[in-house]
C-alpha cells in the first residue's frame, strides 16, 4: 500500500508539472460544454423562407403572416419568380420556397379548396422531415382559421363541441434540448479525458525511456498499474462533477435521482475507458499512434451511443454489435439517473453489463502489459 501511495504522489506530482495536461483537464472539457451545448442542437429555428406570392389576396397575406409569426421560420425574401427562387436555393440562401398561385383565394372562397407548393431543400433528411412538420402545423392553423371566420355554416354543425387536446410531455415539459444534450456531452468528455490521458502518459513514459526503469524495478505490476490509473479515475470523476455543477448554473440543467448512484456507475464506467487506455498503450509505441488510435475507436463509439439519434432507430444489427459500446449505457444511465429520477432498481442491468465490460477489458489489458521485475 506504501509503494502505491507513493506511485500515486509521483503522478499527481508529474501531471500537475505538466503546463499541456493542465488545460486538457480543466479547461478544454469547460469551454467545449458552454460551445456543444448551444451548437449541438436537433432544435430546427431559423428556417430561411422564400416566398413567392403571385395571388397578393389579403388571404395570401393571412397565410404569409402566420409563417413570419412561427418561431420556426425566418422570411429571407419574397418576389414572383420561381427561377430565382429556386436560384436562391442552389445557391443555399434558403431552405423552403412557398408558392401561392394565382387565383388562390377565389378558389379557396368559390370552390372551398386551394392548393399552395412548398418545396424543401431535402440534403438534410432530418432538416427536412422536421420543415414539413413545421409547416403542416402553421398551414392546419391557417385552415383553422379560415373555417372559424366562415362561421363553419355549410359544413359543420355550429352546435357541435370542439375537441380539445392538451400536451404533457414527461420529463422535460419545456421540450429544452440542452436537458438532453448536455448529459451526453458530459459523457463524451469524461470519456475522452479518461482515455487520452490514461494512454498518452504511459506511452510517453516509453518515449523518454523511463518505464523500462520502471519496470526493472522490484514494483510489483499490480501496484504499478493501480498507481498508473487511480489519478486518471479521481480526474475524470472530479470533470464530471465539475460539468454537472456547470449545467447546472448555466442550462438549469434537472437533477431528479440519485448523484450518489450516478457517480457510483461512473466509477465502473471510467475503468472501462482506463482500461482501454491502458490497452491501446500496450500497442503503442508513440503518442501519434495512440492518438490514431482513440480516434478510429471514439468516432465508432460516440456515433453508436446515441447521444443524437436513439439506438432504436439503428438496424438491428447494430443495436446487436452495440451492446460492446460502453458509451450507450453510461449515455442511457445518465439521462435516466438526471432526468426521470430513475432508480438502482431500474439501471440494474447497465450496472451488470458494464461491470462485465470493465473486468474483461481490465484484465485483457492488465495481461498484455509486460513488466520485467
Amino acid at each position: 500500500m506504501r509503494t502505491i501511495v507513493f506511485i500515486l504522489y509521483k503522478e499527481f506530482l508529474q501531471i500537475f508539472r505538466n503546463k499541456t495536461m493542465l488545460p486538457i483537464i480543466f479547461i478544454v472539457p469547460v469551454v467545449q460544454l458552454i460551445i456543444l451545448a448551444h451548437a449541438a442542437t436537433m432544435e430546427m429555428k431559423h428556417i430561411k423562407l422564400y416566398v413567392v406570392d403571385k395571388d397578393l389576396s389579403s388571404t395570401s397575406k393571412k397565410l404569409i403572416s402566420k409563417f413570419e409569426g412561427s418561431p420556426f421560420f425566418v422570411m429571407k425574401k419574397s418576389g414572383f419568380s420561381d427561377r430565382e427562387a429556386e436560384s436562391a436555393m442552389l445557391q443555399n440562401k434558403t431552405d423552403a420556397i412557398l408558392h401561392i398561385p394565382v387565383n388562390f383565394e377565389k378558389k379557396l372562397y368559390s370552390e372551398n379548396t386551394s392548393e399552395v407548393q412548398f418545396l424543401i431543400d431535402a440534403i438534410n433528411g432530418l432538416k427536412a422531415g422536421l420543415t414539413n412538420a413545421y409547416t403542416s402545423a402553421v398551414i392546419s392553423g391557417f385552415n383553422r382559421d379560415i373555417l372559424t371566420e366562415r362561421g363553419s355554416k355549410k359544413s359543420f354543425n355550429i352546435n357541435m363541441k370542439r375537441i380539445q387536446i392538451h400536451h404533457s410531455y414527461w420529463y422535460n415539459p419545456q421540450l429544452n434540448f440542452k436537458f438532453y444534450i448536455v448529459p451526453g456531452i458530459l459523457v463524451i468528455l469524461v470519456s475522452m479525458i479518461g482515455l487520452f490521458l490514461t494512454a498518452l502518459n504511459i506511452v510517453r513514459e516509453k518515449e523518454a525511456g523511463t518505464i523500462e526503469q520502471i519496470n526493472v524495478t522490484p514494483v510489483r505490476k499490480y501496484q504499478l498499474l493501480t498507481g498508473k490509473l487511480i489519478p486518471f479515475w479521481i480526474i475524470a470523476l472530479f470533470d464530471l462533477a465539475f460539468g454537472l455543477a456547470l449545467g447546472k448554473i448555466l442550462f438549469n440543467i434537472p437533477v431528479e435521482g440519485n448523484l450518489l448512484l450516478l457517480f457510483s456507475f461512473a466509477g465502473i464506467y471510467l475503468i472501462v475507458f482506463l482500461g482501454i487506455g491502458l490497452f491501446i498503450s500496450t500497442m503503442a509505441n508513440t503518442q501519434q499512434q495512440v492518438m490514431f488510435i482513440v480516434f478510429f475507436f471514439m468516432i465508432t463509439f460516440i456515433l453508436m451511443s446515441g447521444i443524437f439519434t436513439p439506438e432504436e432507430s439503428m438496424p438491428y444489427w447494430a443495436q446487436k454489435v452495440n451492446i460492446i459500446n460502453h458509451l450507450s449505457y453510461f449515455m442511457r444511465v445518465i439521462r435516466m439517473i438526471l432526468l426521470k429520477g430513475s432508480g438502482f432498481k431500474e439501471v440494474f442491468n447497465e450496472f451488470i453489463s458494464i461491470t462485465i465490460l470493465g473486468i474483461v477489458i481490465l484484465s485483457l489489458a492488465i495481461w498484455r502489459y509486460r513488466k520485467i521485475a
